[in-house]
């Protein structure tokens, strides 16, 4: 399938360029092209309120159909909407995940109360949400977690455990947790996934701080943590099933917004080579020319992958798309430090110049062949899911 822009696409490409152009200015203006990976504890008190001033224009949840208080849009104008917010630098939605991860799943998989009691907040911008699946030895090997989850007499259930990596929970409300309800039982059985309030006494939050010198990662450690019994997607056991549910929404329509900050970072690249005369190496001049190609490639790709069924099931075509971009991406790092050569070393006095973007983007780049599965992982999923290939041997 072919995604081509009407007449009234282009019409909405206009509206949406327009409002950003009139509302990211003034209090805003700082926050173009900041909060992005590896920057995401930039300016968040400002995040949340230009989270609520897209919600109050009605650009949150842009592809949730209207039934749920989306727009409905369709998938050519969702893209529309990616591509001219990182156009504008628009700055990283601290709402990511309640918009593109647990909102979809709700829609998809939960109760009637359930939408009626989470969906608005999402939409308003008011109740931000973080992800609970990573633990100490249970990262790529999600069906390794080690969190338990038990029942009292009333139903409700607490919860003991660890999660890590957990982006933003310090700014967040609700937490969704994968955790083990029945502990005889291994590997992906037994789970259950739960929705759970923060503030409470029973977890405790402490920030990771990273070589970027930010800390928009956090430990999370439960200790008799409580929600209701209602707070469950799904039902005991059928937790695995919810998880990998969520992971397919990963790779939304926000990819393309995703392949217009790395085209940000790739003309920063350029500008910078023309400015040092960098560009007159060749063999610089040939990794640019491969970057770019790289970046068609991948454009290409997402839209392939977005051809198909939004329903939460990854498409052989999306199984490949986070094993691509993460090595170009870290390629991509890795170039900018060549181009600026003796120049990446030094720290400049502001942290918006073009160069301190590029050198946190180089920095957190490392990371992006680990999380959310690491290359070896993603192989193994190419491998055995997309090309039907025999299974890894594992032990038990």
């Amino acid at each position: 399938m072919q995604i081509e822009f009407s007449a009234a696409d282009e019409a909405f490409r206009g509206e949406i360029a327009t409002w950003l152009h009139d509302h990211l200015v003034g209090k805003f203006e700082a926050l173009r092209h900041r909060g992005g990976p590896g920057d995401e504890d930039a300016f968040p008190e400002e995040r949340k309120v230009w989270e609520r001033e897209l919600a109050e224009g009605g650009w949150t949840c842009v592809g949730w159909s209207k039934e749920h208080g989306g727009r409905g849009l369709s998938l050519a104008q969702q893209l529309i909407f990616h591509e001219e917010y990182a156009r504008a630098g628009g700055p990283g939605r601290v709402g990511h995940i309640g918009e593109g991860l647990i909102g979809p799943t709700l829609i998809a998989l939960g109760s009637d109360a359930q939408k009626q009691r989470f969906l608005p907040g999402i939409l308003a911008g008011t109740e931000l949400w973080c992800q609970g699946y990573s633990e100490p030895g249970a990262g790529s090997d999600l069906a390794n977690v080690r969190t338990k989850a038990r029942q009292d007499a009333n139903g409700d259930w607490i919860i003991d455990g660890q999660k890590v990596w957990t982006s933003l929970a310090h700014e967040s409300q609700w937490i969704f947790v994968v955790a083990r309800s029945d502990p005889e039982s291994q590997g992906n059985k037994g789970l259950v996934f739960l929705l759970v309030p923060l503030d409470q006494s029973g977890i405790e939050i402490r920030p990771i701080r990273q070589l970027t010198g930010t800390a928009e990662f956090n430990e999370v450690f439960f200790d008799g943590a409580r929600t209701t019994a209602d707070h469950i997607i799904g039902k005991p056991g059928e937790g695995w099933n919810v998880a990998m549910a969520l992971l397919g929404f990963e790779r939304g329509a926000s990819t393309l917004g995703q392949q217009m900050h790395f085209l940000h970072e790739f003309e920063l690249i350029c500008e910078a080579a023309k400015a040092n005369g960098a560009v007159k190496n060749p063999q610089i001049r040939a990794r640019i020319a491969e970057a770019w190609t790289g970046l068609r490639v991948m454009r290409y790709n997402a839209l392939r992958m977005l051809s198909g069924t939004q329903d939460g099931t990854l498409p052989r075509a999306g199984m490949m798309y986070k094993y691509y971009w993460s090595n170009w991406h870290r390629d991509l790092g890795e170039l900018a430090m060549d181009v600026y050569g003796c120049e990446a070393d030094i720290l400049d006095a502001q942290d918006n110049t073009a160069r301190a973007h590029l050198q946190r983007m180089f920095m957190f780049s490392r990371a992006d062949t680990i999380y959310a599965g690491t290359n070896e992982i993603q192989l193994n999923i190419i491998a055995e899911r997309a090309l039907g290939m025999p299974k890894e041997p594992r032990g038990k």
